[in-house]
């Protein structure tokens, strides 16, 4: 959900924190493909089963629906700006540099995430595919 909070602050002149100095690789999944994700695993509920001892098992099943395409947190905010030029939220004299700030990583947080997609790849032959550019001009247009 960053590109929302960061295309809020940079529309109200506010500054937005880089985390780790932009060191840091994200996972961003567009929300069309978390969309398609859920209706493939929403078709086909798992099935009921019963344990060893009898009982009946609940039925479940645990997917990850992620771009499984980790990117670079600094390449995301160049695309982010570029993308809003473009769509005219933010006019091309936007003084970017200005309004980043360069912070160091946060506790607890990690250098690196993405999602493992396998066994939503495995159960329905479907893994998230939109690009990180064609992800942040479909928000971009939606958002101005």
């Amino acid at each position: 959900m960053a590109y929302f909070g960061f295309t809020n602050k940079l529309r109200a002149g506010e500054p937005i924190q880089i985390f780790n100095y932009g060191n840091c690789k994200r996972d961003f999944t567009f929300i069309d493909d978390i969309v398609e994700g859920v209706k493939h695993v929403m078709e086909c509920a798992p099935e009921k089963k019963n344990g060893e001892d009898g009982l009946s098992v609940p039925p479940y099943a645990i997917y990850n629906i992620g771009n499984s395409t980790p990117e670079n947190l600094l390449d995301f905010v160049n695309i982010l700006q570029q993308e809003l030029i473009r769509a005219g939220v933010l006019p091309a004299d936007y003084g970017f540099d200005a309004h980043k700030e360069l912070v160091p990583i946060q506790p607890g947080d990690v250098p690196v995430t993405y999602a493992d997609t396998n066994a939503l790849e495995r159960d329905f032959g479907f893994k998230p595919g939109t690009d990180l550019r064609t992800g942040l001009r479909k928000f971009t247009e939606w958002y101005g």
